[in-house]
């Protein structure tokens, strides 16, 4: 039985694509945006949109993971530190990614194990991943090696008029992700499992969903596309520093709360999550037009989280009080 879109996602999604349409059109008129600077959205945000993906699994149970932002620093300085002792790139990037899955399946095993908050136990993983960052090195390690180097390199060219826009293969990686994440959740039984535990852990279990096992699964899935978006980091910096990427999960929660994704779960798109974070990389090109202060990036993109959090709570409050309405005519 397929999933059907309920209309608080649909509307929210609208919202999305509205905001970003006319955030892009005036930076058209009053900035010059080009095709290039659209594309530049994916080269510059790959890394976070696919973090992003990962935790927007999270999100959709009604839980929440704070780590992913040190996976991804963890990611990249080890990385860097295994690539320097010459290990090959074909035996590193299978190890990270390992790595992050079966930390995010242990984080989830935790909080479903011993009913836990994610939020603590997420909140130890993000602590316990960067004090491992600084323990392997304190240092910037620069990545040289030559598979790291030629995939961080390849891009495509296009010829428009004057303009030479180009995209880097690990933007369309991401993209890639996304595309594969709206399949899986919209075609199969696990996709549509996460939904119903979203929407009410207790019905999706009374019903014989593996309610338990599934809430496992997407804090794996966290960790994985941390790792993941790790890989896309390095290629995009070349670099691992035990310092990178702090505060990003926050980035990353924010990005699919303004894609129109429900904290309390069951709601989300993760095209709009993914547009989520292309709005925060066209705040920051504004900002970086005007020559501001960098910080004023954090402050709009909180501002928008605030207006989208009450956007849903209005939707939420509406939805209840229509429900009632029906349930008194029927009585």
């Amino acid at each position: 039985m397929k999933r059907k879109r309920n209309f608080s996602e649909i509307s929210l999604l609208t919202i999305t694509l509205a905001l970003f349409a006319v955030m892009y059109l005036g930076g058209i008129l009053f900035y010059g945006f080009r095709i290039s600077t659209f594309l530049n959205l994916f080269n510059d945000n790959a890394y976070l949109i696919v973090a992003t993906t990962g935790i927007f699994f999270v999100l959709l149970t009604g839980g929440i993971d704070i780590s992913i932002g040190s996976v991804v620093a963890f990611t990249c300085v080890f990385s860097a530190w295994l690539l320097e002792k010459g290990v090959p790139s074909g035996v590193v990037i299978p190890l990270v990614l390992l790595i992050g899955l079966a930390f995010g399946s242990l984080q989830g095993f935790l909080i479903v194990r011993f009913d836990l908050q994610p939020f603590i136990v997420t909140l130890a993983g993000l602590f316990f991943m960067r004090a491992l960052c600084s323990i392997i090195s304190k240092a910037a390690i620069a990545i040289k090696n030559p598979f790291y180097l030629k995939v961080a390199l390849a891009k495509i060219r296009f010829t428009l008029g004057r303009q030479h826009p180009k995209i880097y293969f690990y933007a369309l990686f991401a993209i890639a992700v996304v595309l594969a994440t709206a399949f899986v959740l919209k075609f199969t039984k696990f996709g549509r499992t996460v939904y119903a535990v979203g929407g009410s852990e207790q019905s999706a279990s009374l019903m014989g969903l593996p309610a338990r096992g599934t809430r496992v699964m997407v804090y794996g899935i966290s960790g994985f596309c941390a790792s993941l978006g790790g890989v896309v980091y390095s290629l995009y910096t070349l670099a691992g520093y035990s310092l990178q990427n702090i505060g990003m999960e926050l980035d990353a929660i924010s990005s699919a709360v303004i894609g129109g994704t429900l904290l309390t779960g069951g709601v989300g798109s993760i095209f709009g999550a993914a547009i989520g974070v292309l709005i925060q990389g066209l705040i920051q090109t504004v900002v970086t037009y005007q020559n501001l202060n960098t910080w004023w990036t954090k402050v709009t993109v909180a501002a928008l989280l605030c207006l989208f959090i009450i956007i849903q709570r209005a939707m939420s409050v509406n939805g209840e009080q229509a429900r009632k309405k029906r349930l008194i005519r029927v009585a």
